[in-house]
């Protein structure tokens, strides 16, 4: 017994004069520190984007401590005013707190003092929001996520006014209110807090900040470790569909940066939500780096939370703005404040990569801690390189096994494919295994809808997601990839989908004028299997890139195939004859076919079904060339059914029917020409293939040819077996032989 017990009496020693150490440190420690702040107060009036920004934020607190404190009692959802204004209060209360500190103007500390006694007052008997709807309701706000930022930026706050306060003022605060409310997102909320999910790694990140900035060492095992034992029986399901606990299933920040956290520094989500996510994670790591650089939480997992900031920032189109996978809303990019911070951050903690001072400078903004000045300094001396986006493959899944997103692009980000192998994503995945997105710059050729959510939009669903995300926007006929039988990957089981994933086939982009992607997926559909390949391919017989898309389909028996291509613009022609309804019908009554109003409705061409289309934004001209046959269907689809509320955007899609057991879907899209609405000039509208074929289809080999209107033709073989870089293959085409080395031949 006595040797059982040493251990624990030198856990118990360890842990206290740790305590002791922390609460021995100097305020403020957490992203400001003392050193941090001199240099910043010696480098005052010299660095001009520095400069700007505290100027700017002074402006907007100095209006905010003229108007006085506004605290209502909690009762909107998201957009709702009392919802916005507490979410206002924490980043007011943490502005207010660095000028304090660069500053030094008592002002600014009595502002955060007033508002933080304020709050101590208020959540000491405050209940539940009243608003019901989620799994895990918070205090101030519907649910305990946002109640975890409020703690998160609250306790940059209270750090950097730590030593204006007085002790009883601070053991009021802890005692009445940081506590408590650590205690109450985690403790009193362990299906929110012990989680691997966005939401918990924001939970966690809050407990372990306050327990920082008061030197409490439960708290920051709680935060690092989660809660041991939370009672919570196995199942259970949150607001978007996700399980709350699963068997072996790990907890705390660590295991949120190691399971969503590819090794290249992919998030599961998506970017959307690695973007939301990346705040906490960087935050909390740069604490731990100021308060306790021993536990070393912003190298965790070979660095990979720098990793993470290349990543996102490649995750993006021309424009900087974010590729919409899974619950991603369109637009959010690379100027959201968290992304100032994640490159911030990453440049001053990392290698100094000059090219991260390209996008501060577009970002136009910097942190007002040493980290956000080491940018501007940077940039002020010129150092800045720009940030060129390249193609890349990156994997997902804790090891990097569970498929991955592979990007490719041509010229400057000309074209760009965005296709999509991974796993699920957790809750806020769709099911669409190999999906795909085509972007021309930053617009978007081919796209994927998104979610559906108006984000702090109130008038629609409190700003949530509204039922439509669940019944649309997840859907496999939602998205630009193959549906069976009128039916979902996985038959929409969040549970089976979760321990699938696809496969990459092979990946190679070392040749910039065919670059290609390949990846298979076997479960999806029992009895089916789906080989996708994608190259984007620059050939002197064309004006521009283009997009091939070779879909192998194999199965058991005999099925209905659709596959969609949800364009963005106006068509303009269509080499097939179709129908048009005088009323407007549902495609189908589940699985989304009830949100598809059919438009049109054809026989495909017997040999190339082509159909062009003006692009919204770009105005430039596209056509997909389809090899089809007589018994192929074409149906002319827009988004809009059964949706009174108009959740929904009417956007159009293209989709190709057929009925087959085995079969290989061959297609083309061919960016060309361009219109000038201000010349009015039309050039280049008609397509550059005059026949796609479908020469050689395989167990072992598919082969391509396209011939363009010059009478120029090229050959794309595939090899469907061995995709071993240094593997031979010879086949015969057309009478002729040809042989190579490598997955796939081009000529």
């Amino acid at each position: 017994m006595a040797i059982k017990k040493i251990p624990a009496l030198f856990l118990m020693i360890t842990t206290l004069v740790t305590s002791l150490a922390i609460n021995a440190q100097e305020h403020p420690n957490l992203i400001l520190t003392k050193a941090g702040v001199e240099k910043i107060r010696a480098n005052l009036g010299k660095t001009p984007l520095f400069d700007a920004t505290l100027q700017k934020v002074k402006a907007e607190v100095d209006a905010e401590i003229a108007s006085g404190i506004h605290m209502p009692i909690p009762k909107d959802f998201s957009g709702g005013y009392t919802h916005s204004r507490h979410k206002k209060n924490f980043f007011l209360a943490q502005k207010s707190g660095v000028l304090y500190q660069i500053l030094q103007d008592d002002k600014y500390a009595i502002y955060v003092r007033d508002m933080l006694l304020q709050y101590e007052g208020m959540y000491k008997t405050l209940p539940k929001h009243p608003q019901e709807r989620s799994y895990a309701r918070g205090k101030l706000f519907w649910q305990c996520l946002n109640d975890s930022n409020w703690l998160v930026f609250m306790s940059q706050a209270y750090d950097t006014v730590y030593h204006f306060l007085t002790e009883s003022e601070r053991n009021t605060l802890e005692n009445n209110l940081f506590r408590p409310f650590a205690d109450y997102i985690s403790l009193e909320n362990p299906a929110f807090y012990n989680r691997v999910h966005n939401h918990s790694t924001w939970g966690n990140a809050a407990v372990g900040m306050i327990g920082l900035a008061m030197g409490d060492q439960e708290l920051i095992d709680r935060a690092l470790h989660g809660i041991e034992d939370d009672g919570l029986p196995l199942g259970g399901f949150d607001n978007d569909g996700g399980i709350i606990k699963v068997e072996g299933q790990r907890k705390g920040f660590f295991a949120n940066l190691e399971e969503p956290f590819s090794p290249d520094g992919y998030y599961t989500e998506g970017p959307y939500y690695q973007r939301y996510a990346m705040y906490p994670f960087l935050i909390f790591a740069l604490g731990m780096e100021n308060a306790r650089p021993d536990l070393k939480v912003l190298q965790h997992k070979d660095n990979v939370l720098l990793k993470g900031v290349d990543a996102v920032l490649n995750l993006s189109d021309s424009d900087g703005q974010f590729f919409p996978l899974n619950d991603g809303q369109k637009g959010m990019s690379y100027f959201t404040a968290s992304l100032v911070t994640a490159v911030n951050i990453a440049y001053h903690y990392g290698e100094q990569n000059p090219k991260l001072l390209s996008i501060a400078e577009k970002q136009g903004q910097v942190l007002l801690d040493q980290s956000g000045l080491d940018v501007a300094i940077g940039i002020r001396d010129g150092k800045a390189k720009p940030f060129t986006k390249k193609s890349l493959n990156v994997t997902d899944g804790i090891d990097g096994k569970q498929g991955g997103l592979g990007v490719l692009r041509y010229g400057n980000e000309d074209l760009t494919l965005v296709y999509k192998y991974t796993a699920q994503g957790l809750s806020h995945g769709h099911y669409d295994k190999l999906s795909f997105s085509l972007y021309d710059k930053a617009d978007e050729i081919i796209q994927d809808y998104g979610m559906v959510r108006f984000v702090n939009i109130g008038q629609k669903g409190g700003g949530n997601y509204l039922p439509e995300n669940q019944s649309w926007a997840k859907s496999t006929i939602a998205h630009n990839t193959l549906s069976q039988n009128g039916e979902m990957h996985f038959g929409g089981d969040y549970t089976t989908a979760s321990t699938e994933h696809s496969n990459l086939y092979f990946y190679d982009d070392s040749n910039a004028n065919v670059q290609v992607v390949s990846a298979t997926e076997v479960n999806a559909y029992p009895g089916t299997k789906m080989h996708r390949t994608m190259a984007v391919i620059k050939d002197e017989n064309f004006e521009k890139a283009f997009l091939l898309d070779i879909l192998k389909v194999k199965s058991d028996s005999k099925n209905e195939y659709d596959l969609p291509f949800y364009y963005m613009g106006q068509m303009i022609s269509a080499n097939f004859d179709y129908q048009s309804p005088k009323s407007l019908n549902a495609l189908g009554d589940k699985n989304g076919y009830q949100y598809l109003y059919l438009e049109g409705k054809g026989k495909a061409a017997s040999a190339n079904t082509k159909f062009s289309w003006l692009g919204t934004d770009s105005s430039n001209y596209y056509t997909l060339t389809s090899a089809t046959s007589a018994a192929d269907e074409v149906l002319l689809t827009r988004i809009g059914a059964n949706d009174p509320d108009f959740n929904l955007r009417r956007d159009a899609g293209f989709m190709l029917r057929r009925n087959a057991k085995d079969t290989t879907f061959v297609s083309v899209i061919e960016p060309h020409g361009s219109y000038n609405p201000v010349s009015e000039a039309s050039l280049n509208s008609n397509s550059s293939i005059a026949n796609l074929t479908l020469v050689s289809d395989s167990d072992d080999y598919t082969a391509i040819t396209i011939t363009d209107v010059k009478g120029g033709e090229q050959l794309f073989i595939l090899a469907n077996k061995n995709s071993a870089s240094s593997a031979k293959h010879s086949l015969k085409v057309n009478g002729k032989f040809y042989t190579w080395v490598g997955p796939y031949y081009y000529q």
